[in-house]
């Protein structure tokens, strides 16, 4: 084999296992504390890695790594019926946090734009989950996890902006 080929071999398995790291991450991150929402639900600190693998996957393995590591979380947990509707919100929430920041740190400030790009991804979130959780139980019914949503969502962004810090310092990721 060529040098060439070689090197393009090593990346790509280099961000399939990034991939598959961040989605267990996300998993147990998702499992470690939970908290019972009013409708059947839960609420997690899972959001922080899907923003975190949103700003460092491109944004279809962001989509993927993060969707796959909630809808697990959510299988491993016993809340199958949440399992499709999981993978498909918090994957376009990675898909949305890295596309976002990508466009907007061309700028360069790279913390308002993960600020940005994380509100979008947990607004997307919040009506994600009211959407759904509206099929199931009724508009009016699915407006209680709201605001609980949003807190989760907060603190998802918060915790994922302290954890790029940590990243960029430490120069784990380039």
């Amino acid at each position: 084999r060529s040098k060439g080929v070689e090197c393009k071999m090593q990346m790509k398995t280099k961000k399939l296992v990034m991939a598959a790291l961040l989605a267990a991450l996300t998993c147990v991150t998702t499992m470690i504390i939970t908290v019972p929402s009013p409708l059947k639900g839960y609420l997690n600190l899972g959001d922080c890695i899907v923003l975190v693998t949103g700003w460092i996957l491109s944004p279809a393995n962001g989509f993927l790594a993060a969707g796959l590591g909630s809808a697990m979380a959510d299988l491993f947990s016993g809340y199958m019926t949440y399992v499709p509707a999981t993978f498909l919100i918090k994957g376009t929430m990675a898909l949305a946090a890295g596309f976002l920041f990508r466009i907007l740190s061309k700028r360069g400030d790279h913390f308002k734009s993960r600020i940005i790009s994380g509100v979008v991804a947990e607004v997307i979130m919040v009506i994600g989950y009211y959407v759904f959780e509206s099929f199931l139980y009724g508009g009016i019914s699915s407006l209680v996890n709201i605001p609980a949503n949003a807190v989760q969502g907060v603190a998802g962004l918060v915790i994922g902006i302290v954890l790029m810090k940590g990243i960029e310092k430490s120069k784990i990721v380039k």
